[in-house]
């Protein structure tokens, strides 16, 4: 069921329906973007608290939204479901492969066709974000409030501009999150790690010794937000699953120095260039990890024209240790992609991303097993599946654990285990952002098989039965706990 309003026009109209659901507070008095509002966001996420919207910040010309998805209530209204696995089931239902069957078949699969029409991007002439432009020596960063998120950060940053780029030669359209360092009142380091498309497209462009046209939309409606975030094979189109989501095709608008397009609603957008061949010092950062990461050298963009619309609302996200926002994003990313996972390995039946695994960390799995190391295919089938090959640990469980019950996972991987035999160690691709690794971008892996063990695995001593209490029973002392008196 849509959330109301949803599909939502823009940032703005979404901050309307979080306040009139409560889930908004506004701060009217003055608070500094150098490390006060991370304090105060960090605060108030670790409280489960709202969203909210930094009316005067000491920096900048215009209000701070932030920890919009900071709940999984809140990235569900975001993405305007009751509850994230509704986006799961929809997609589980698409991937289905079955031929129509009669006419109730027929009509499910022009169901299916009609839902793939709504995604395509819509060009628009005029846009909202166009309503004002600043050009040249007009364009000034320093309207922008971005923030200092910790002590250590190499300086002002814009943590939620979501970045264009397109493939110099095949002229495919990417669109990335990626933090932005303000390097000056007209430039911003780019990093955009390793393992991203928008690298590969950089890496075209100086390889073609041209210039790489950039745009960064900042304030875009939640649903696009969230879909530059999202880990979509390189060869489905941003856009394409932003309007599968929404349900209606997102609007975009030519910039006006760059040949690009942005999202016709974004409040901010900022157009420029790479210049082939230039890096500047980058960093450090407070990232998502819960540690700086080092002074690194990346590419350098120039902006050359700033549009917005009038009175705009600026948006940016806190990283930190877990608990923060960005887990909200996260547990939307495990949720929708979990039909996709089963499609490309049937033998999951459910997996968990903890907070904890800042993403790449760590991920639980539960199978249905079914033959002798079945739970080593598993692991070994996940480090091949798109950016889950950046999958630190794998803990593979049986069905009946629930993976998301951290306290039964643990149950199984600590009594289930006998670390000689169940342990897998291997080495793969890690995150750009893993400090642990020995070398970067690769390092060890290890997978657990928490599994109930077979005979054909070498297991002769017969797996002892798990104690449950009886049904009866259970039953019995629920109809008369009020007795008790506990």
């Amino acid at each position: 069921m849509a959330a109301r309003g949803f599909p939502y026009t823009d940032l703005k109209d979404f901050l309307a329906t979080l306040e009139s659901a409560g889930e908004l507070r506004r701060v009217s008095v003055p608070v500094d973007p150098t490390l006060e509002i991370s304090e105060v966001v960090t605060r108030t996420v670790r409280a489960g608290g709202p969203a909210l919207l930094f009316e005067r910040p000491t920096r900048g010309e215009m209000p701070v939204a932030i920890n919009l998805f900071g709940t999984e209530r809140r990235t569900a209204m975001a993405l305007g479901v009751d509850s994230l696995d509704e986006i799961g089931e929809r997609i589980g239902n698409m991937l289905k492969p079955e031929l129509p069957v009669g006419l109730s078949g027929m009509m499910d699969g022009l169901g299916k066709v009609k839902q793939l029409t709504s995604m395509p991007p819509k060009k628009v002439k005029t846009a909202p974000c166009q309503q004002v432009v600043y050009r040249g020596g007009d364009v000034d960063l320093n309207r922008l409030p971005g923030l200092q998120v910790w002590p250590g950060d190499g300086g002002i940053f814009h943590n939620f501009g979501l970045t264009h780029t397109k493939h110099p030669e095949s002229g495919k359209r990417n669109l990335g999150l990626y933090r932005l360092q303000q390097h000056s009142h007209n430039t911003l380091g780019m990093h955009w790690q390793i393992h991203k498309n928008s690298t590969a497209h950089h890496a075209v462009a100086e390889r073609l010794g041209q210039r790489l046209p950039v745009a960064i939309a900042i304030g875009c409606d939640p649903v696009v937000s969230y879909s530059a975030s999202a880990p979509l094979p390189g060869d489905i189109d941003e856009y394409l699953f932003a309007g599968f989501l929404r349900g209606e095709r997102v609007e975009l608008v030519d910039c006006l120095t760059v040949p690009l397009q942005v999202p016709a609603n974004a409040q901010i957008v900022l157009e420029g260039y790479l210049e082939p061949g230039e890096r500047l010092p980058e960093g450090p950062f407070g990232d998502h990890t819960g540690f700086y990461t080092p002074v690194e050298p990346f590419p350098v963009l120039h902006v050359e024209c700033m549009t917005m619309q009038r009175n705009p609302v600026y948006h940016s996200i806190v990283t930190s240790q877990p608990p923060q926002e960005d887990h909200g994003l996260g547990k939307a990313t495990e949720r929708i992609f979990a039909p996709l996972l089963r499609f490309l390995i049937p033998d999951i039946v459910d997996y968990d991303l903890p907070a904890a695994g800042v993403f790449h960390n760590c991920a639980i799995v539960s199978i249905r097993k079914r033959y002798p190391k079945h739970a080593q295919k598993v692991m070994n089938a996940i480090w091949g599946a798109h950016m889950m090959s950046l999958t630190k640990l794998i803990v593979i469980v049986d069905e009946d654990c629930d993976v998301h019950d951290y306290n039964e996972v643990a149950f199984r991987a600590f009594g289930n285990v006998d670390y000689a035999r169940d342990l897998m160690v291997t080495e793969g691709p890690v995150d750009h952002l893993d400090h642990a690794s020995y070398q970067q971008f690769w390092g060890g892996k290890a997978g657990i098989d928490a599994t109930r063990k077979l005979p054909a695995e070498g297991y002769t001593r017969g797996w002892p039965e798990e104690m449950r209490m009886s049904p009866e029973i259970v039953s019995l002392v629920e109809k008369r706990w009020k007795e008790y008196g506990i």
